[in-house]
């Protein structure tokens, strides 16, 4: 697979692109490495760059990069990737996605793996995972110790790439094999009479991870052949709202991303999400995470934006339910922040790009596209265009109850906006 055979987006004039994208293959190359909540599919940033950057090379960011599309798509078209994001699973699974593994490393150890499994290896049974309470509520008995095995074959890797390789294919094969029902992504445990039903063979589901996960290196490392020079990949741990990375003040090309869009306690739990596996990869307790996320600090009043729609959506929420109002105001505001600091990384004429979606509350639907795009001409950007997409095959239900009354209920989201600026 090259450059000129991955799938590529159909051409059309701006006004008629179709940013849709149903039936398409949303795993090509690293992309199938890993689920991970609310990730915005491959397509999306592949068109944006074949339109916009096309012949361009330079610095792309994502400053909430999630499990790396973005980046996947950037590095491949020959860009230096930055990611942000405050997810130690998602930073690990990003780092693998754009990470040139050596082939014949992988295929050494993953040989070695399964003479390892199929030796019935004798190992001592994990009892204890830090950030997992209750570890047998979580897990069968018969689970526990089978990944304890594989968490120790991973552990003898001397390799630092081949070891991230495997606690990527083991990270998804612990969240597969838990009791948590894996069509959900906050934690829910299965109901009795499921897990009575429920036997995971998990050498299987590590052996399939892996064999997956190999053949879209392959295609990965096929196209980068094909690149004249290598490009370079960083993910850091950084917090947007707070501060703007100064190592990369005004030198970002382009900034393509798709932030949350709302809270995470009524939104999109990652922390929930990311528990079981990253307690047992030992990394810091994602669940902690989410307390640091847009919106978790609440305020005490509701803010102004100077962005009318934003402000009087917001005023219809206050009339409704006050608090609720604030818990909204503290979202857009650190949203607002975000991106002040994130315009003060982009060079003159560099572009940016955020992928929203305008969810609603208490019946008002909040026109995150439209404060975007107020909050980055306020930092001096020039407004391009907006493009509209309809979400095919979503996870969430096309209706639910927000208000959690019998037989009252909403349209969920069913569009994201591509809201396109340029650095004046």
């Amino acid at each position: 697979m090259s450059l000129a055979t991955i799938t590529q987006p159909k051409l059309f004039t701006p006004d008629e692109i179709d940013w849709t994208f149903q039936g398409e293959n949303t795993r090509e190359l690293t992309h199938c490495y890993h689920d991970y909540p609310a990730r915005m599919i491959l397509q999306i940033a592949r068109q944006f760059l074949n339109l916009f950057a096309k012949n361009q090379k330079g610095l792309l960011l994502d400053p909430y990069c999630g499990t790396g599309t973005t980046l996947v798509e950037g590095f491949i078209k020959g860009f230096d990737v930055v990611g942000l994001d405050l997810n130690p699973l998602a930073r690990l699974i990003s780092k693998a996605k754009t990470t040139i593994f050596d082939l014949s490393e992988i295929d050494f150890h993953i040989k070695q793996f399964q003479k390892y499994i199929l030796s019935n290896p004798k190992t001592s049974q994990i009892t204890e995972i830090a950030g997992i309470s209750r570890l047998n509520f979580w897990f069968k008995d018969e689970v526990t110790e089978n990944l304890s095995v594989i968490k120790n074959f991973i552990a003898e890797i001397s390799n630092i790439e081949t070891k991230l390789f495997f606690l990527t294919a083991f990270s998804e094969t612990v969240r597969e094999s838990s009791n948590t029902r894996t069509h959900e992504f906050k934690l829910y445990r299965y109901n009795k009479e499921t897990l009575a039903n429920f036997q995971p063979n998990v050498f299987s589901l590590m052996s399939a991870k892996l064999e997956r996960n190999r053949k879209g290196l392959i295609k990965f490392l096929k196209v980068i052949e094909e690149l004249s020079v290598i490009p370079t990949s960083e993910i850091f741990e950084f917090n947007t709202v707070e501060s703007h990375l100064e190592k990369y003040e005004k030198k970002v090309d382009v900034v393509l991303t798709s932030p949350p869009y709302g809270d995470s306690t009524t939104t999109v739990a990652y922390g929930q999400y990311s528990r079981l596996s990253a307690a047992w990869l030992d990394l810091f307790q994602p669940e902690k995470i989410d307390g640091k996320l847009m919106g978790s600090k609440k305020g005490k009043q509701i803010e102004k934006f100077d962005c009318p729609e934003l402000d009087t959506a917001i005023s219809k929420i206050a009339e409704i339910d006050q608090k609720r109002a604030i818990e909204v105001s503290a979202f857009y505001e650190d949203l607002q922040k975000s991106i002040t600091n994130v315009s003060k990384l982009v060079k003159r004429n560099g572009l940016t790009s955020y992928v929203v979606g305008n969810r609603k509350v208490k019946g008002t639907v909040l026109p995150t596209n439209l404060a975007v795009k107020n909050f980055f001409e306020q930092s001096n950007f020039k407004y391009i265009k907006t493009f509209h997409r309809t979400i095919p095959n979503k996870r969430m239900p096309l209706r639910n109850s927000p208000s959690n009354i019998i037989g009252a209920t909403e349209n969920t989201m069913n569009r994201e906006f591509i809201v396109v600026l340029k650095k004046l």
